[in-house]
């Protein structure tokens, strides 16, 4: 790893890092994202088959979905088959010089390729190696297949999700995976990475989504333990259950998000309607509460969003639309802070959460195609072209691709 001190100052906070992507579809590749859009080095290690199934989502024939461009954009693939033996000593070779390996196999996977944390950190003790999975390297369910709704259920999320009488309800952000799967063993990883900077010595991480979900479920935990239960779905706090926190329909069938939990909010909103009458009524439940949420719901049912836009802009009192994402993307703040990358292709691409003084954030490189970068990976760990082309002609390594996966985006620029 390269040092502090030898890095150039805007150089990204991970440059020097070296990972080893084993991972596939979304929590993994988002959590090898958030590194490589640090900075490191992230080789998307796929298999010499279908590789990471992600490329065709939902994508026309011969082309790469928009969901795989976006998720490994900054990162370099690698096809190799390390089911054989060959295949294994190449990503052995390339783990002596690796800081990070993460893996989303199921448990007892990784050891049967030979590649798991205990073989590949008798090699580079300083080596991080994060696994993540649904329930984690042990347990009653370890062996269990599931997705990010099987999560939610287990740890008591999707229970409290939805409106009063009706069913659990989905969102199309995916809690578990991201927040469990991605965001959580990005953190993990870069702490363990600092440890390993300090001391030479590397950690096995366990990353299990259902235990990730459970940690982050706090304001149920809250309700549970201060009332003895929690509430049920539509009528908590933040569920709908009292009148200045939840959605209103407008007369165009779009809606209005009122978060306005605090009082001097509710009532500079209650004064901006005309309904002083309504103060009173913020946290109220029951009848009083039912008869004031039916009051706003009248009241906003009564004009198109557009009026109600114009109304609350520059009132600050947390009532403010509910955007599709087509308006997400062209939303004014959102631009201002470089949300949204546009490519030379026509295509977007959503920037990292984060920015840093003194650092570009890019799209530095589009995500690879299947295999891209096998050549010049082994040249940098060794292989001359002859053994290159020996592994080849064995099956070891893919075929040489022949497409890209389309133009870099342009960039970001940070504060």
């Amino acid at each position: 790893m390269a040092t502090a001190a030898s890095l150039p100052p805007d150089d990204p906070p991970l440059a020097g890092v070296r990972v080893l992507d084993l991972t596939r579809l979304l929590p993994g590749p988002v959590c090898t994202l958030y590194l490589a859009d640090l900075g490191a080095d992230v080789v998307k290690v796929e298999d010499t088959g279908a590789g990471d199934y992600a490329r065709t989502l939902d994508a026309d024939p011969g082309t790469t979905s928009a969901f795989f461009r976006h998720v490994n954009r900054n990162k370099r693939s690698l096809a190799v088959d390390l089911k054989s033996a060959a295949g294994r000593a190449v990503f052995m070779r390339l783990a002596r010089d690796a800081d990070v390996v993460v893996e989303s196999f199921r448990p007892g996977v990784a050891a049967a390729l030979g590649v798991d944390a205990a073989a590949l950190m008798a090699l580079r003790p300083a080596l991080v190696y994060a696994s993540i999975t649904g329930y984690g390297q042990h347990g009653p369910r370890a062996q269990a297949a599931g997705h990010d709704i099987n999560y939610l259920g287990y740890a008591g999320v999707l229970e409290q999700t939805g409106t009063a009488g009706g069913p659990p309800a989905l969102g199309n952000l995916q809690v578990a995976d991201l927040l469990g799967g991605a965001a959580s063993a990005a953190i993990a990883i870069l702490a363990a990475l600092a440890a390993a900077q300090r001391t030479g010595r590397g950690r096995a991480i366990d990353i299990a989504m259902a235990d990730a979900t459970l940690a982050h479920n706090v304001f149920a935990l809250h309700a549970l333990q201060q009332a003895g239960s929690t509430r049920p779905r539509g009528q908590d706090l933040l569920t709908g259950g009292v009148p200045c926190y939840g959605v209103y329909a407008t007369a165009d069938g779009r809606y209005v998000a009122v978060g306005a939990l605090e009082g001097k909010f509710w009532a500079l909103m209650c004064r901006t309607l005309g309904r002083d009458d309504l103060v009173d009524a913020q946290l109220d439940t029951g009848t009083r509460g039912r008869a004031a949420r039916d009051a706003l719901c009248a009241l906003f049912a009564s004009r198109p969003l557009a009026h109600w836009r114009a109304l609350f802009d520059g009132v600050d009192c947390c009532v403010t639309p509910v955007a599709t994402l087509a308006e997400a993307l062209v939303d004014p703040q959102f631009a201002a802070r470089g949300m949204v990358w546009h490519r030379p292709d026509g295509s977007v691409t959503l920037a990292p959460p984060f920015a840093m003084p003194g650092v570009a954030a890019a799209e530095r490189r589009p995500a690879p195609a299947q295999g891209e970068h096998t050549d010049e990976i082994l040249r940098a760990a060794g292989y001359d072209d002859t053994a290159i082309a020996a592994l080849r002609r064995d099956g070891v390594l893919g075929s040489d691709p022949i497409f890209r996966t389309g133009p870099p985006a342009k960039n970001r620029v940070g504060p």
